[in-house]
């Protein structure tokens, strides 16, 4: 099995050595309908699918395969669930913002806006989980000993 995955490898990366060499020059207007091209957006879209599915796959299995880990992952689940919830009680539509966007001639909604604000508060607090999360071990080994 590896050996078959080896030779794949190297097949596709042959081809794609092939096709980059045979690309047309950036200064061709129908640079981007090219055999070449699509065929290596072709190639890409195979891979990116193959990746997906081994990725899906394997962390299935090991998911289901692992006695304690779909509780864990349930609870994580949760815990980012109630993450958003917080975020978006914590998010306002705020109608400036819409009519400011409106006099550039960009056209938005309120929804819009608190959904970009509950998106940006999940961020922050999740970077401040994340950050807690480094710091305080390190502390707790510094001064407990």
């Amino acid at each position: 099995m590896n050996k078959i995955v080896k030779i794949a490898l190297i097949a596709i990366g042959l081809i794609s050595a092939v096709l980059w060499f045979s690309l047309p020059s950036a200064e061709d207007p129908d640079a981007i309908s090219s055999g070449s091209m699509n065929f290596m957006f072709i190639i890409m879209y195979i891979l990116l699918a193959i990746a997906v599915i081994a990725a899906l796959f394997f962390g299935l299995t090991k998911l289901l395969s692992t006695p304690g880990s779909l509780k864990k992952t349930l609870f994580a689940l949760g815990g980012l669930a109630i993450v958003v919830a917080i975020s978006y009680g914590l998010s306002s539509n705020n109608a400036p913002v819409v009519e400011e966007m409106a006099s550039r001639g960009i056209t938005t909604t309120e929804g819009t806006v608190k959904n970009i604000g509950m998106g940006l508060n999940v961020f922050f607090i999740l970077t401040v989980v994340a950050v807690v999360l480094m710091v305080f071990p390190g502390l707790k080994k510094m001064f407990v000993k």
